[in-house]
C-alpha cells in the first residue's frame, strides 16, 4: 500500500509513518532535524561524528589495547610522511621557480646587451609560455588546483564536503601550475597553494594514494573515516605553511588560527612533530643545493629575508608613524578585498561563463600586461648614481637584474649607476622583498618609485587574484605592504633625521600590516615574520601594527578568505555565532518542514523511493512499543542505506525486527566499508541496481543506525546549538520536546574513569567531590 502512495507522488514523510501503528498522519510530533548544510548549492557535509552502531561497537570490541597502541603509533608515522613529503614538494617548487625565473633573467640581461626591443620580446614570451602552461594544465586537467585552495580547506575542516579539492590530479596541478604562474611573473604567490598541497599529499596518503591512477598501496589505507582524515589534513595545512616560510612554528598556529573548526592537544603534537619535520628537510635541501647542485637556486638560507642587523632599537616618537602603517595596512587590506570581490562576481557572472578557452585568453594576456609593465616601467626611470660604498658592506652597486642584491643596473648609461625601480619591480620577488627590507641602504628607492610600484603592484595583484591558476597572497601582500611601509620609513628618516632609523624595518611593518588588514590573522602571521626576518627585537612592534590593522579592516568586511569562501558558496561557520541567534531557539531552525523518517524495519522498494524523491542525507529510524508509543532508536545516513542496498545481504524476507546481539548479522559489514571515499560523491541510488525480488524484501536499520545521535531540547537557544554543532563537528542534531523525566545526572567525578592500575590522585578527587555534590 506504501508504494503505491509513493507513485502517488503523496507526501513521503506521511507515508512512510502509516506503517506504523498509532501514528498520527505520519509525522514524528515534536521531532525535528537540524543538518549542518542544504545541498542547494552542492555542498555536502562530512561526517565527523564516530557512528556507534552495533557495527562499530562489535568491531572495537573486537581490538584489544594492542591495536590502540598500533594505531597511534600509524598516526605519527602519517605524520612523518606529510612532513617529509610536503616538505620534498615546497624543495621542488623552489627550486623549479628560482631556475625558470634564474634562466629568464640571465637570458633577458644577455639579450638587452644588445637590443632593450628584442629583451622585452624574449622576456614577455617566457613569461607567456609560462603562464599559459599553468592555464593549461587548470582548465583541462585540474580546475580545482585553481587559486589558493585555503578557502577550500578551510571549508573542509570546517565540515564541508567540495569534491576534487582533495584529488591526485588537483595536488599534480597545485605542485606544476604553481611553477607556472608563479615563475611567470604573475603578482601572486607560491605560500597559499602550498598550504593546498600539503593538505593533498595528507589526504592521499591517509586513503593509501590514488587507485584511478593506480598509485595505492593497501597497508597505507589506516584512516578511511571523514574524523581521521581531518586530522591529517590539519598536519597537512600546517606544513605547507611551514615549508613555504620555513615556518614551523608559524605553521603550527596558522593550522589553528586560522584554518581549523577543531582542535585537541594531541592533534597539536602531531602537526607540530610534522612542522618539524619539514623544518628538517628543507634545511636538509638547502644544504645540498648551497654546494650548486640546484641551478640558480641555492643562495637563500632558511631564514628567507634576514634583517638581523637591521634597526637595533626605535623611540617612543617613531609609535606615531609605526601606528599609521597599520592604519594605512587596515585600510588597504580592506580595500583589496572589496576590490577582489568585484571582480571575482564578475568573473563569474560573465567572463568564465564563457568556457575555459576564455579563461586561458584572459590568464595569458594579464601575463602580458604584468611583463610589459615590469619590463617597461623601469625603462622610463632615470638611473640613480650607487652611493658611497663602505669596505665594511657587502653591498655591490651595482647589480646585475635577476641576481640577488640591491642596486640592479637596468638601461643606465654609466656604469655607477643603478635603476631603483628595476631593483623591485624586475626581479624576483623573493628578491624585491629582500631588497625592500634590507638595512643600510637608506635613499636606495626614491618616494616617486616605491609609489608608482605600489600603485601598479596593487592594480595587477587585484586583477590576477582569481584567474584560472594556483594563486597565493601572502608574498604579493607582502611586496604591497613592504612598499608603503617603506615610504612611511623614508618620511620618517627625513622627519626627525636620526641615523639609527632604518627604513627596511618600517618596510617590513608594511608587510605584517597588509596581510593583517587583509587576512585578518594575528598571532600566527606575528610568529610568521618574526621567523622569516630572525629579528625578535621588532616583536612589539609587529604586534602593534597587526592589532591596529586587523580592527581597522574588521570595521569594513571580513578577511580575504573569509570572503572568497562566500563567493565561492562554501557555508562556512564561523567561530562565533550571529547576534540575531540569541533570540532564536532550536525549533525556530527547524521550520515547518515535516521530518521523514524511517521505520525500524523497511521495505526495500520504499527505501529506494524515499532515497529518489529526496536527497536528505539522515533520516530518524523510529521503533514503537507493545502499547504503541512512538520511539526514536537512532539516526541513519543515507550513505549507509546506499551501501546496504549494493550489498543485499542484509535483505530479509521477513517484516520482523531481528536482534542484532543475538547472532552474526551486525558484523557482515565491516566498519569501513560504509566510509566514503575521500572528496568524491560516494555512490548513488542510480548506481544502484534491484531486481523486482528484491524490492519486495526488508532491512532491520537498527544494526546500522547511530543509536546515540546527539538532541537538543525544542527551547534550546540557537546560540547554544551552533557551539554545539560547530564545536563538536556535527552533520546532524535532533530537536526533541522537553523531556518527560530525568535518570540521572553526570557530574565531574562520574567521568573520572580509573584505569585497572587506580590512581590515589583520582580516589581522592572523587571522594571529594561526591561531599561536595
Amino acid at each position: 500500500m506504501l508504494s503505491n502512495h509513493f507513485q502517488n507522488g503523496m507526501d513521503t514523510a506521511r507515508l512512510v509513518w502509516s506503517r506504523l501503528p498509532h501514528s498520527e498522519e505520519g509525522e514524528l510530533d515534536g521531532v525535528g532535524l537540524l543538518s549542518a548544510v542544504n545541498n542547494r548549492n552542492g555542498v555536502e557535509s562530512l561526517d565527523y561524528e564516530v557512528i556507534e552502531n552495533y557495527a562499530y561497537r562489535e568491531e572495537q570490541a573486537q581490538r584489544g589495547k594492542l591495536y590502540v597502541g598500533y594505531n597511534v603509533a600509524v598516526k605519527w608515522f602519517f605524520a612523518l610522511l606529510i612532513g617529509i613529503g610536503t616538505g620534498l614538494a615546497a624543495v621542488f617548487i623552489n627550486i623549479s621557480v628560482e631556475n625558470f625565473a634564474g634562466w629568464k633573467f640571465a637570458l633577458t640581461f644577455n639579450i638587452i646587451q644588445k637590443s632593450y626591443l628584442a629583451g622585452c620580446l624574449i622576456y614577455i614570451l617566457i613569461n607567456l609560455a609560462l603562464v599559459f602552461s599553468s592555464v593549461y594544465i587548470i582548465t583541462q586537467f585540474a580546475p580545482a588546483a585553481a587559486g589558493s585552495g585555503i578557502p577550500e580547506i578551510k571549508g573542509y575542516l570546517n565540515g564541508i564536503d567540495i569534491p576534487g579539492i582533495l584529488l591526485f590530479r588537483t595536488l599534480i596541478g597545485k605542485i606544476f601550475g604553481s611553477i607556472g604562474s608563479v615563475g611567470g611573473g604573475l603578482a601572486l604567490g607560491k605560500e597559499g597553494p602550498l598550504v593546498h598541497t600539503g593538505a593533498c599529499i595528507a589526504s592521499l596518503l591517509g586513503q593509501g594514494g590514488s587507485t584511478k591512477y593506480h598509485l595505492s598501496s593497501r597497508w597505507l589505507q589506516g584512516f578511511k573515516s571523514d574524523r581521521d582524515r581531518r586530522d591529517l589534513v590539519t598536519c597537512g595545512c600546517a606544513a605547507g605553511v611551514a615549508a613555504a616560510f620555513r615556518a614551523p612554528v608559524g605553521g603550527v598556529l596558522f593550522a589553528l588560527e586560522e584554518v581549523t573548526s577543531w582542535w585537541r592537544s594531541q592533534l597539536m603534537w602531531r602537526v607540530f612533530f610534522t612542522s618539524a619535520i619539514v623544518a628538517v628537510v628543507v634545511r636538509a635541501a638547502m644544504g645540498w643545493c648551497k654546494s650548486g647542485n640546484c641551478g640558480h637556486f641555492g643562495s637563500g638560507g632558511f631564514i628567507i629575508w634576514d634583517i638581523s642587523d637591521g634597526q637595533e632599537d626605535y623611540s617612543f616618537k617613531e609609535l606615531l608613524p609605526m601606528a599609521v602603517i597599520g592604519v594605512i595596512g587596515g585600510l588597504l587590506g580592506a580595500l583589496f578585498n572589496q576590490l577582489t570581490i568585484y571582480v571575482t562576481r564578475w568573473r563569474r557572472n560573465y567572463l568564465h561563463k564563457k568556457g575555459n578557452r576564455v579563461k586561458v585568453y584572459e590568464a595569458c594576456l594579464i601575463s602580458v600586461i604584468t611583463s610589459v609593465i615590469s619590463f617597461g616601467l623601469p625603462l622610463l626611470r632615470k638611473c640613480s648614481p650607487c652611493p658611497d660604498s663602505d669596505p665594511d658592506s657587502e653591498i655591490e652597486c651595482p647589480r646585475v637584474p635577476g641576481m640577488y642584491g640591491n642596486y640592479v643596473n637596468f638601461y643606465c648609461s654609466k656604469d655607477k649607476e643603478y635603476n631603483d625601480l628595476a631593483t623591485i619591480f624586475f626581479n624576483t620577488q623573493d628578491d624585491a622583498i629582500r631588497n625592500l627590507f634590507s638595512a643600510r641602504t637608506i635613499h636606495e628607492f626614491s618616494a616617486q618609485s616605491l609609489l608608482t610600484f605600489l600603485v601598479m603592484f596593487y592594480a595587477l595583484a587585484v586583477v590576477t587574484f582569481g584567474t584560472a591558476v594556483p594563486a597565493g597572497q601572502f608574498v604579493p601582500g607582502i611586496m604591497i605592504g613592504s612598499t608603503y611601509g617603506r615610504l612611511v620609513g623614508i618620511f620618517t628618516v627625513n622627519h626627525y633625521k636620526k641615523l639609527n632609523i632604518e627604513e627596511g624595518t618600517y618596510a617590513l611593518l608594511g608587510a605584517a600590516s597588509f596581510l593583517g588588514g587583509s587576512m585578518r590573522m594575528t598571532v600566527s602571521l606575528c610568529v610568521i615574520m618574526v621567523e622569516i626576518t630572525n629579528n625578535l627585537k621588532l616583536l612589539p612592534l609587529i604586534m602593534l601594527v597587526l592589532l591596529i590593522s586587523k580592527a581597522v579592516g574588521d570595521a569594513f568586511n571580513e578577511g580575504l578568505y573569509e570572503e572568497q569562501a562566500r563567493l565561492r558558496g562554501i557555508p562556512l561557520l564561523e567561530s562565533r555565532p550571529k547576534y540575531k541567534m540569541r533570540k532564536m531557539t532550536a525549533r525556530d531552525a527547524c521550520g515547518n518542514q515535516k521530518v521523514l523518517s524511517l521505520p525500524r524495519v523497511v521495505k526495500v522498494a520504499d527505501v529506494v523511493s524515499i532515497l529518489r524523491s529526496n536527497k536528505h542525507n539522515g533520516f530518524p529510524v523510529i521503533d514503537h512499543t507493545r502499547n504503541g508509543e512512538t520511539l526514536v532508536i537512532g539516526l541513519m545516513l543515507r550513505s549507509h542505506l546506499l551501501v546496504l542496498l549494493q550489498s543485499k545481504i542484509d535483505f530479509q524476507h521477513s517484516p520482523l525486527p531481528c536482534d542484532p546481539r543475538g547472532g552474526s548479522r551486525a558484523i557482515r559489514h565491516n566498519f569501513s566499508e560504509f566510509a566514503k571515499p575521500v572528496s568524491s560523491k560516494g555512490i548513488s541510488i542510480n548506481d544502484i541496481h534491484l531486481s523486482s525480488n528484491d524490492l519486495e524484501m526488508y532491512i532491520d536499520l537498527a544494526p546500522f543506525s547511530n543509536p546515540s545521535p546527539y538532541v537538543v531540547p525544542e527551547d534550546m537557544s540557537l546560540t547554544k546549538v551552533y557551539n554545539l554543532f560547530r564545536q563538536l563537528g556535527l552533520r546532524h542534531i535532533f530537536v526533541i520536546p522537553r523531556a518527560s523525566h530525568v535518570i540521572g545526572v553526570i557530574t565531574r567525578k562520574d567521568l573520572l574513569i580509573e584505569e585497572e592500575s587506580g590512581d590515589s590522585a583520582i580516589l581522592e578527587l572523587q571522594s571529594t567531590s561526591s561531599s561536595a555534590t
